[in-house]
């Protein structure tokens, strides 16, 4: 029986979404596509009943400003948002800004898959010349987390993301979810992937298959002891889902024209 639902988000796409590019901890608005992602989740999410309590989000603003446009569109701004480190996009160290199709031309289309998609293997860290790491570590928003600065993560592979998610989880999202509030998180594609892991059971390797699009709502029934009562739902056209879903697992090949 049905004890807890909780209903998961990916932000709807970006700019760098877009440009098929590293966007990780570079903040980036939603893309006018995103827009629409994101208030289409909304109307979805309203034609359903759903009814949220408080929302959880990163400190990106693509994951923040998903929110808003959702809880706008479902006529419930009202309710509460709080918003953790610990839910931002994994941290894809050196290969931030970098072009994923051009990377499998050169890197090959495996080597970027296991970049993006493997549980354990960390891409090289950022370092102090890169282009963006000025942009990211002097960002006032890290400025109180509750890690210092210089301990905040130069490269992370997904066991990283579900190590730094899960006290977060655990101390804060849990007891909400256990006091009977309905919950949406607006988050990230792995730090999604990572809560889904840890909660579905999902083998290190099995892991490496799933693939979140952006706007599509990801709804979870869990039973008293937090475990799902089955696999988790994707809500809305299922063909259109399924589509949406090829052009991420795309998005790290070589295009067409240049094999």
């Amino acid at each position: 029986m049905t004890k807890y639902k909780l209903v998961l988000l990916r932000h709807g796409e970006g700019a760098w979404n877009k440009e098929n590019r590293f966007c990780s901890w570079v903040d980036q608005k939603l893309s006018s596509d995103g827009i629409k992602e994101a208030q289409n989740c909304g109307r979805q999410l309203k034609a359903l009943g759903f009814e949220f309590d408080l929302v959880f989000t990163s400190v990106l603003s693509r994951s923040i400003q998903t929110a808003w446009l959702v809880l706008e569109e479902m006529g419930q701004e009202w309710v509460p948002i709080q918003s953790s480190w610990r839910l931002n996009e994994r941290h894809y160290g050196a290969l931030i800004g970098l072009n994923r199709a051009e990377m499998a031309l050169n890197h090959g289309e495996e080597q970027v898959k296991i970049w993006r998609r493997s549980y354990d293997v960390t891409p090289p860290p950022i370092t102090e010349s890169h282009p963006y790491y000025e942009e990211i570590y002097n960002d006032r928003r890290y400025k109180f987390t509750d890690v210092s600065q210089d301990n905040l993560p130069k490269a992370e592979s997904l066991k990283d993301v579900l190590d730094r998610l899960l006290p977060y989880w655990n101390e804060k999202i849990v007891p909400e979810l256990r006091s009977g509030k309905m919950i949406l998180i607006s988050a990230h594609g792995n730090s999604s992937r990572a809560l889904l892991k840890h909660l579905e059971g999902i083998s290190d390797k099995d892991i490496m298959n799933v693939t979140l699009p952006t706007g599509v709502p990801v709804l979870l029934e869990l039973d008293e002891n937090l475990r799902p009562l089955g696999p988790h739902q994707f809500l809305g056209d299922q063909e259109a889902i399924q589509a949406a879903i090829k052009k991420v697992e795309d998005q790290g090949k070589v295009k067409s024209a240049e094999k």
